[in-house]
């Protein structure tokens, strides 16, 4: 009996180094087969970045085996990049890499003790400069940053408070504004982005998605009134829009 278990044990020994054998072929088939070969990478999200830029961030080469390319390393590379908030990357059999990615976008710019900086959603500075050039976001004014640069978090919470609202805005209101004023913790005001500019009264931070919903309305019809306006005033549950004499 024992015998016939060591001659079976052997058998099963053979057939597990046979098995192991042929998958080891198969996948290196699968690796090396020019069919399996990087010829493309698919972009989907981008609206500054290119497929170079991707490429050499990436470290990716076309004309690389399609499996030897590790998903989550070439994720992992494209995160650190400070344009790119998020990433997932997959592969497409028989030779594309799709790249979905979202970019980080400059929703504010405020001024440091060493000039201006752009701030996204969650306050990561994205950007510096010493001069303003030309201004396409708002500016939040009241509170300024010191000892940040690119790619540190602003840690003012007032800061972080007037970026949660400009997120809600959507984004033809959002390039309708120049200026988010702090004038005091619990009130701020908005300044539109025309040539007699108009004070949007806010006030405090309740009642956000009522007070966005009030503002992108008074900013889409406030190119059609005929009427100059001096100020709104959604602070308080009664809009009131106050015309200039």
């Amino acid at each position: 009996m024992a015998k016939i278990k060591r001659r079976r044990s052997g058998r099963r020994l053979f057939k597990g180094i046979i098995f192991l054998a042929i998958c080891g072929a198969i996948l290196g088939f699968l690796v090396y087969v020019p069919i399996f070969t990087l010829t493309q990478v698919k972009l989907i999200g981008a609206e500054r970045l290119t497929v170079d830029d991707i490429l050499k961030i990436g470290n990716i080469y076309i004309g690389e085996p399609l499996f030897q390319l590790e998903t989550d390393q070439v994720a992992g590379r494209l995160s650190k990049d400070l344009r790119i908030e998020d990433v997932t990357v997959r592969r497409i059999v028989p030779s594309t890499l799709e790249i979905k990615i979202k970019e980080r976008k400059a929703l504010a710019t405020i001024v440091c003790d060493y000039g201006y900086l752009d701030l996204d959603k969650n306050g990561k500075i994205i950007d510096s400069y010493k001069n303003l050039s030309n201004m396409t976001i708002p500016m939040i004014t009241g509170a300024t940053v010191q000892d940040k640069y690119i790619g540190d978090d602003v840690d003012d919470e007032l800061v972080k408070k007037v970026l949660g609202f400009l997120d809600k805005l959507n984004t033809d209101s959002l390039n309708k504004l120049s200026e988010v004023a702090i004038i005091r913790e619990d009130y701020i005001a908005a300044y539109t982005a025309t040539e007699n500019p108009v004070q949007i009264r806010i006030g405090d931070f309740e009642r956000l998605d009522e007070k966005v919903h009030l503002i992108e309305n008074f900013l889409r019809d406030l190119e059609k009134n005929p009427n100059a306006v001096e100020y709104a005033d959604f602070s308080y549950t009664a809009p009131y829009i106050k015309i200039a004499r």
